[in-house]
């Protein structure tokens, strides 16, 4: 869709539509949109009851890896739909684009799936098979492609656009709404085939906030941190791996950070048999550590990686050792203790003090001792922050704490838990890492929220219109006298 930079007015801007109904088997006076009753004491892996009562419903005892049979029936009324717009700079599937191909996704495939279409269907439709029931990215980017297709939502999705400005304004007749500015990238008429960028403005009633929280990486905030060997994305770690850069001859890498993308990264380098240095802050057994929250059997490269990080540690004291000098396919004789994952070392409960020009990194524990590594590539992967420029304060004040900077799992924006609609904004809603939820299996109870509160705006809206039609037409004909 071709967006222009004049008055168009969109009714609505949502991230998806999707239009349900309940089957039960007994009367109730509540109604679906009722969303607060029908998540009265609702438990789950989320903390946003609407999520967790949504996701019961698609996958009964999903938790379990049971592929139970959802209790929801879906059916396409055109009529109820919901105008909508969707902003987004790349194609539908958002950054499953840009994720490397051969990793595996951490949620079972029948979670990453969305209403009205079954992952498995589609892969089975593509010759494809699941492996250990988990999908690689590209299948999941092309299944979302695919998805807005399926489901005709292509002249709702306007690819190639970057917002520039989200902020209210007030129309002629006093009526306040959303103005969204931005650019959008089009191929020129000319030759060459040459890419431009068009002004655009969009109004609308509601704006959905649902950009994701990996836009911009995390930084540690130390000395050196912006020499040329410190990197702050995966992505930078397979460039150089692909450019030739990096390869087993190559000094060890440094990888700090104890998330599922760290660990990405300290299996990618120890595929390719270069040694890796890793350092975090947590004890190794620390509950809060993902790799303490996943089934063993499920994520088993996950867990290989625990297992690195646990049974090959830093001992404080000892002499570091030196991975550049040490054999990566040692056997396990006994006679060192680092022969069993050859090539990697953990640092737990270690913080980067500094990075040195020379490409030297100096960790330190929580005693203040300090150790030395030479390292040829220093990943700092601790999470990320999204990227909110397009609102006033980058959108500080519409977190829990507007003093910090918006974070997933630290400071989420602030909305009600029941129509994710903003605290301090009306108007203004909120989905996905954005509000606390990673996991695709509780982003589609948001947009569930979301779509029903709009709903039920709208029609309040009809009903005052109609009581204060049915209100002239009474005056209209009164007589007074005196």
């Amino acid at each position: 869709m071709e967006l222009h930079n004049k008055d168009t007015f969109s009714e609505d801007i949502l991230p998806v539509v999707i239009v349900v109904r309940f089957t039960h088997k007994r009367r109730t006076k509540k109604n679906f949109a009722d969303l607060e009753y029908l998540c009265e004491g609702v438990e789950g892996r989320s903390s946003n009851p609407v999520a967790v009562l949504f996701d019961a419903l698609l996958l009964p005892d999903g938790d379990f890896g049971v592929d139970c049979a959802s209790p929801l029936i879906w059916r396409h009324e055109p009529e109820r739909a919901t105008p909508h717009l969707v902003l987004g700079k790349g194609p539908p599937g958002g950054a499953w684009h840009a994720m490397e191909g051969s990793m595996l996704t951490l949620s079972l495939a029948n979670w990453m799936e969305l209403p009205g279409l079954k992952l498995k269907d589609w892969m089975r439709d593509k010759r494809r098979n699941l492996r250990n029931d988990r999908a690689t990215p590209a299948e999941i980017a092309s299944y979302y492609q695919h998805y807005v297709s399926k489901m005709g939502l292509e002249k709702s999705f306007a690819c190639g656009t970057t917002v520039t400005s989200v902020s209210r304004v007030s129309l002629e007749s006093g009526r306040s709404v959303w103005k969204i500015q931005g650019l959008q990238r089009r191929a020129s008429s000319g030759e060459g085939n040459e890419v431009i960028e068009v002004p655009f403005s969009v109004y609308a009633e509601n704006v959905v906030l649902a950009t994701g929280t990996h836009d911009i990486p995390a930084r540690l905030g130390v000395d050196g941190e912006n020499l040329p060997f410190v990197c702050h994305s995966f992505w930078e770690l397979e460039a150089a791996i692909s450019s030739g850069r990096l390869d087993r001859a190559s000094e060890p890498v440094l990888v700090v950070g104890a998330g599922l993308t760290a660990a990405d990264a300290v299996l990618a380098a120890h595929h390719l048999n270069t040694p890796v240095y890793h350092a975090f802050r947590r004890p190794v057994s620390d509950p809060a550590l993902i790799f303490n929250q996943l089934p063993k059997l499920l994520y088993p490269e996950y867990h290989k990686v625990h297992q690195m990080m646990s049974q090959q540690q830093h001992k404080v004291g000892e002499k570091v050792v030196n991975l550049s000098n040490q054999p990566l396919s040692s056997p396990v004789d006994g006679t060192s203790p680092y022969t069993r994952y050859p090539g990697y070392l953990s640092f737990p409960k270690h913080h980067v003090a500094a990075f040195k020009p020379d490409g030297k990194c100096v960790l330190e524990d929580e005693r203040g001792l300090q150790t030395v590594l030479q390292v040829s590539m220093a990943l700092v992967l601790i999470g990320a922050h999204p990227n909110l420029s397009f609102l006033p304060e980058h959108g500080r004040p519409l977190s829990l704490d507007s003093k910090e900077p918006i974070s997933c799992r630290r400071n989420p924006l602030d909305v009600d838990p029941y129509t994710y609609e903003c605290v301090k904004e009306p108007g203004m809603y909120a989905m996905g890492p954005l509000v606390g939820e990673n996991f695709v299996r509780f982003l589609k109870g948001g947009a569930l929220a979301i779509v029903c509160d709009i709903v039920q705006k709208q029609r309040k809206k009809r009903q005052e219109k109609c009581t204060t039609s049915s209100l002239n037409i009474q005056l209209s004909n009164c007589t007074l006298e005196a």
